[in-house]
């Protein structure tokens, strides 16, 4: 799929540039979830009420926090023709029902087309496996702009590399 050598290269390259939030404000799961979704709006011309239920849809099936205060909610967007990726580092921490029980504050929302199959499983062990590097989680809590998240992203394929 078109996805694939940008998720060869780093998870950076799912991340248009107006997919990412350095600075957000969101009380609960739900208030994330709803600005993650006007984030995808933007950012991929979809509409933020589809994506926010596809959201929540998958996030009742099983809450999407890894631990180490991130969450990966993905969901399949039927007017998504590739794979694209929204991050969130919010503000002060919320419940998100993380396995490890700590609040979450780095969000990386994986958005795949409905026929990606496990094409998106892939896409999400990859930026699970990603973020479990506590050094790159602190450098992305310190990153205070767009530039420097994008940079830090897309520095991760060199030192995370298997």
């Amino acid at each position: 799929m078109a996805y694939e050598p940008a998720l060869g290269s780093n998870i950076g390259a799912l991340l248009a540039a107006g997919a990412i939030a350095p600075r957000v404000s969101a009380s609960n799961k739900r208030q994330a979830l709803s600005v993650i979704a006007e984030i995808a709006a933007r950012a991929f011309s979809l509409r933020a009420p589809q994506v926010f239920d596809a959201l929540m849809e998958r996030e009742a099936a099983g809450p999407t926090g890894v631990g180490h205060g991130v969450a990966a909610p993905h969901a399949h967007v039927a007017a998504l023709a590739q794979m694209q990726g929204v991050f969130v580092r919010l503000e002060t921490p919320i419940d998100f029902g993380s396995v490890d029980e700590q609040p979450v504050d780095l969000l990386f929302a994986l958005l795949a087309p409905s026929d990606s199959g496990s094409d998106h499983l892939r896409a999400l062990a990859r930026v699970s496996r990603v973020f479990r590097e506590a050094q790159l989680r602190e450098q992305l809590r310190g990153a205070h702009s767009v530039d420097a998240i994008r940079a830090i992203l897309g520095r991760e394929a060199r030192s995370s590399a298997a």
